[in-house]
């Protein structure tokens, strides 16, 4: 059985997603509070792009000359038993993790056939794990299917960013839409939307059925969607 996918996304008002702007204290808790309603969903899995995995990461590059011979394209599983996995959507291997766990989950690389050796025996001497989900492209329908037959994963949650959401809802892998509403206003038009694919990608629009919405503490709304 496939993994259920949930799509996890805080936004204002006028649907932009990336915080930096907003004042310090508010946006605090209402991360908070986004990290509360997350733990909700009790998944086996969270995963990000690259951009917001080399903040979680504190990112400062990796070492480079550690490969000696070519090696193999294929999975490099650390750890199959975690309680958790941060899978970080990363295509041409540049998160610099310190080590193979982010926020008390063990990592996961999803990488293109096009990474670095040097990169892949980094990953290896710190014992994060890492897939291979495409030859130049990742393909999110084989994301899912291996994070599911490979280490068992039921649910999982997307959490970003834009991009990333975007594109598993493009490809019609999001069975439930998570949407935290701040009531703010960012105005800032060169600000991504929450959910953000190219207009030569873009296949169709997603249609939803809207299954709870909750008032929060500070005027926040919480909705939740399903496929229509």
């Amino acid at each position: 059985m496939q993994p259920y996918v949930i799509c996890h996304m805080m936004s204002s008002l006028d649907g932009h997603a990336l915080t930096d702007g907003w004042d310090r204290a508010f946006k605090k808790s209402a991360g908070d509070l986004y990290e509360t309603l997350a733990q909700t969903f009790a998944f086996d899995a969270w995963i990000c792009g690259r951009v917001t995995m080399q903040e979680i990461a504190h990112d400062e590059g990796f070492p480079k000359g550690m490969a000696s011979t070519p090696i193999p394209r294929t999975h490099y599983f650390a750890e199959r038993n975690a309680k958790t996995y941060a899978v970080s959507i990363d295509p041409h291997g540049k998160v610099g993790w310190k080590n193979n766990q982010a926020l008390d989950s063990h990592v996961i690389e999803v990488l293109t056939e096009g990474v670095s050796d040097d990169y892949l025996a980094y990953l290896q001497s710190i014992q994060v794990s890492y897939i291979f989900a495409g030859k130049h492209d990742i393909d999110l329908a084989l994301v899912v299917d291996i994070l599911g037959s490979e280490l068992g994963c039921k649910r999982l949650i997307v959490e970003g960013g834009p991009h990333v959401s975007g594109s598993f809802v493009n490809a019609g892998l999001v069975d439930e839409v998570s949407v935290l509403i701040l009531p703010l206003i960012d105005g800032r038009g060169e600000h991504p939307a929450s959910f953000e694919v190219s207009a030569e990608a873009w296949k169709q629009p997603a249609h939803l059925t809207l299954t709870s919405a909750e008032v929060q503490e500070g005027g926040a709304v919480w909705l939740r969607y399903t496929k229509a």
